[in-house]
């Protein structure tokens, strides 16, 4: 015979199975964190590094975990600089690198992890990882970003002879398409009286035949 402990430890199991069979069928996925893969930042200003994560259950701040770190190339060592506290929620970590320039910039109820980078500087160009945890996920996100620092910012593009492009392009696409449809139907007009023609003819010949058959049966 159970114990009402069995019982209740048996009516979890099912109850947890039956949750995960439900997120299946809905379509959920497992937790997934979204990033720009490249960011250019101008040499003394603030930039924002974004990070936002999905997840099929919503965040407990008893069991979230998440953290910053930094990198100048893979294979160095990574350099914590920000991190999720149960009790203080994100909370920027003192660095040589960074000081008191980094901010959260997020909104944890929308499960936006984003910071900003103030004054930035030459030797912040770097690889900046956001790691996050939401349990009952069980995988840990990642997500990387390459911090480019340039001293200017490149000139925005012309898109003016891109669009004289696509528009000359697009003209002469749809000339091509419109000769195409044009020598179509003249080839069909042309086979159709060709058609006509021909039969005109065996209608012809037909008829010349029938008068020369009548005349032959005159007496």
């Amino acid at each position: 015979m159970s114990s009402p402990v069995q019982e209740r430890s048996g009516g979890a199991q099912l109850g947890r199975a039956l949750l995960l069979l439900l997120l299946s069928l809905s379509g959920c996925a497992s937790m997934e964190v979204i990033v720009p893969n490249q960011i250019d930042a101008l040499n003394g200003t603030t930039v924002k590094i974004p990070c936002t994560f999905t997840s099929c259950y919503k965040m407990d701040e008893l069991t979230f975990q998440m953290n910053w770190t930094y990198q100048e190339t893979r294979n160095d060592t990574e350099e914590m600089f920000l991190t999720y506290y149960r009790k203080r929620g994100m909370v920027p970590l003192r660095s040589e690198r960074f000081g008191e320039r980094v901010m959260f910039a997020g909104n944890l109820v929308k499960n936006d992890l984003s910071i900003t980078l103030s004054d930035v500087q030459l030797d912040d160009e770097g690889i900046y990882n956001c790691y996050v945890k939401n349990p009952p996920d069980r995988i840990q996100g990642h997500g990387i970003i390459q911090l480019n620092v340039v001293t200017e910012l490149p000139p925005p593009r012309d898109s003016t002879i891109a669009v004289a492009i696509g528009a000359s392009v697009g003209g002469a696409l749809a000339l091509l398409i419109l000769s195409m449809v044009v020598v179509k139907c003249l080839r069909r007009h042309r086979k159709q009286d060709l058609i006509s023609e021909e039969k005109m003819e065996e209608e012809g010949k037909l008829d010349a035949e029938a008068v020369a058959e009548e005349g032959t049966k005159q007496p």
